[in-house]
């Protein structure tokens, strides 16, 4: 990286910077302007609400597919211990469950917050 980049990159860092903080400041003097933004905020996140919700129901619903394929592989592989089911390891999904139940904890706590902060 050259020095003209580096410099063109700390410049623009400091526009955006300056805009964001005049934007900030007209949008706090005007009242009109303020609910408007207050409006578009509360709607984006309403639309990221609704599109974390329905990521953690196909979550969920995955989830529960795995899980339903595995009991029944390890049914199968009981009546039948040369099956290919019965070469994954426990630990393999141990900790294959454990990932997703990690993933759909995070979905939960994505969603709870969105609630919370458009309550408020």
């Amino acid at each position: 990286m050259n020095s003209d980049t580096i410099v063109q990159l700390i410049q623009q860092s400091m526009r955006v910077g300056v805009g964001f903080t005049a934007s900030v400041l007209e949008t706090l003097q005007d009242g009109q302007k303020r609910n408007q933004t207050i409006s578009e905020l509360q709607e984006e996140i309403a639309k990221k609400t609704e599109e974390w919700a329905a990521k953690g129901e196909i979550t969920e619903q995955k989830a529960r597919e795995f899980l339903d394929k595995w009991l029944n592989q390890q049914k199968s592989s009981k009546t039948n211990p040369g099956s290919p089911a019965s070469t994954k390891t426990k630990a393999d999904v141990g900790q294959e469950i454990q990932q997703l139940t990690e993933k759909i904890i995070t979905l939960r706590q994505e969603l709870e917050y969105l609630r919370e902060k458009k309550k408020s």
